[in-house]
């Protein structure tokens, strides 16, 4: 059912600059790709579209759940509609990042908040195949390959640190894999590491370096589907040509390698970082690249550009201050000398309650110096942070207008374009953060089509200027507010002039330095052009932004 509109409510679309009636098709510009002002969209891979009803129950999961703790249909071939339709291109979305795929517990256990399973891809099986309950070899192969034809690249969740956990059906893994205990108390370095995360879910022995055989349940299982042979002999070529020990962790970082020579996967966000030493990524950074050129090697007309192979780790309670070092306590630890170029910012949705000229010039400071040749990926909501910026979608405009212009990466996470609901009913924990997408609002509630609106003019901004998330930025003017952003990379530059908080109607604002006297340029918001004269623009629009661009 529409929802009503009160008068407030149109009020506030015109102040954040959105309104339904004067939808412009974006403007596009060459421009070439930088991680570092990557625009990402994550999604619970089970929990955005449903493609394919055919796989909806896998493996009998059909076990009465906890709220929003079994699969829900959500697919690859889901997101490969998505694709066809537009909807990413319409965000300005760069990069999609997708839960893991991998084959996860056919089973599930009771968490204490209801029986769940694996819906959310951090419980693996295997690591060497797909879970049907999200598609096919076939169809990542096409949603890598459709989205690169677009310029979007594809980033996969490695998870190394953890199995899924041990059922009636799922037996665990050798011993000599994993350990089921202790239980980490998080009190010094070593207590993050040697132990597991929780109760039943064994921890992967990342520190051991002794050959180990393949798990039975592992060769029983590859030889039921015919590739025991298959995948046998690659790991005999992997560790005959890298000389690893055959230890679990390069077991696993040959089967998610597998996912960059097979399908040409540009990034992996690393789940749990600092629950194993830093070593361990070091190397998994290293057979990333490998893999990456080989894939490039073997599929020259699939290269997208130059850009290496990206890692960004979720090392959890880093944020932005820490800059190079996180704290464990009893021992300090550089993740972007071990295999990362960077890592996820866990305090932006708590610093984006600082005003925007504080926010921006202190993101930019510490990526311009500290993080020099680094970066961060911001956010105001996730799948597991339950202190989201805006839990209940009251600054949903806001929340666009800070994350998208903040220096670093953008994470935009499903539904943030749309005020999906982050407080579900009856949903404990986690689970009220993982709600299905909200396909029903974004096609019939007029509120939930400003604030889409709002996300897609500025992602389309982002995307277009690199000098958003990869720039140096520098105030104009305090009031108001005016910002310039500008990036110089190789014989590429790119400048761009940002005004927030303005009065509707007509506006002056001066742009500094940025563009000559006589330059036309284009308020992309609005679609509207004008031309600088004595330093400054005139233009009227009914928003309180300006996002400006060169023509």
């Amino acid at each position: 059912m529409i929802k009503k509109i009160n008068p407030f409510i149109i009020v506030v679309f015109l102040f954040f600059g959105t309104t339904i009636a004067q939808k412009k098709k974006p403007f596009v510009t060459k421009t070439p790709f930088v991680w570092e002002s990557a625009n990402v969209y994550f999604l619970l891979t089970d929990r955005f579209n449903n493609g394919d009803k055919t796989n909806d129950h896998t493996f009998n999961r059909n076990k009465s759940t906890g709220k929003l703790r079994g699969f829900e249909g959500g697919d690859i071939r889901g997101i490969i509609q998505k694709l066809d339709q537009g909807y990413f291109d319409k965000l300005g979305i760069n990069v999609i990042w997708m839960t893991p795929v991998v084959e996860q517990i056919h089973d599930g256990v009771d968490e204490g908040t209801g029986f769940s399973y694996g819906f959310h891809g951090y419980w693996t099986r295997d690591w060497s195949a797909l879970d049907p309950s999200y598609g096919t070899q076939k169809d990542l192969a096409e949603l890598v390959s459709k989205a690169h034809a677009r310029g979007i690249r594809i980033m996969l969740d490695a998870v190394i640190n953890h199995t899924g956990p041990v059922t009636a059906e799922d037996t665990v893994y050798p011993s000599d894999w994993a350990r089921t205990s202790p239980k980490c108390t998080y009190t010094s370095y070593d207590t993050y590491i040697n132990c597991t995360l929780v109760e039943n879910l064994p921890d992967v022995k990342t520190e051991s370096k002794e050959n180990v055989a393949l798990p039975p349940f592992l060769i029983e299982k590859w030889k039921k589907e015919g590739r025991y042979e298959q995948e046998v002999k690659e790991l005999d070529t992997f560790f005959s040509k890298t000389g690893y020990p055959r230890a679990p962790k390069y077991y696993i970082m040959k089967w998610l390698s597998d996912y960059i020579t097979d399908y040409g996967i540009d990034g992996y966000r690393v789940d749990t970082a600092k629950h194993t030493k830093e070593d361990v990524w070091a190397d998994f950074k290293k057979v990333c690249d490998n893999a990456f050129s080989e894939f490039k090697k073997n599929n020259p007309k699939k290269v997208l550009d130059n850009n290496p192979f990206f890692t960004i780790g979720e090392v959890y309670g880093y944020n932005i201050g820490n800059k190079l070092i996180y704290d464990f306590g009893d021992k300090k630890v550089n993740y972007f000398e071990n295999g990362f170029t960077g890592l996820i910012n866990f305090d932006f949705r708590n610093e984006a309650k600082m005003n925007y000229e504080a926010l921006f010039s202190k993101y930019s400071t510490i990526l311009n110096n500290d993080l020099k040749n680094h970066t961060v990926m911001n956010y105001v909501s996730s799948h597991d942070d339950g202190w989201p910026f805006d839990k209940k979608r009251e600054k949903a405009f806001e929340s666009g207008t800070k994350l998208l212009l903040a220096p670093g990466i953008s994470q935009v996470y499903y539904g943030d374009e749309s005020a999906r609901s982050l407080d579900i009913a009856d949903a404990q924990g986690d689970a009220t953060l993982r709600s299905f997408m909200n396909w029903n609002a974004i096609s019939n509630d007029v509120y939930t089509q400003a604030v889409q609106e709002h996300w897609q003019k500025l992602g389309q901004f982002r995307k277009n200027h690199p000098a958003i998330g990869g720039g140096i930025h520098s105030q104009i003017s305090s009031f108001p507010y005016v910002f310039s952003r500008t990036f110089t990379k190789d014989k590429y530059s790119d400048s761009v002039v940002v005004a927030l908080d303005l009065p509707f109607g007509q506006k002056e604002i001066s742009v500094g330095r940025i563009f000559k006297n006589g330059t036309k340029v284009r308020d992309t918001y609005s679609g509207k052009t004008t031309i600088v004269k004595d330093g400054k623009i005139n233009i009227e629009t009914n928003y309180a932004i300006l996002l400006i661009e060169k023509i």
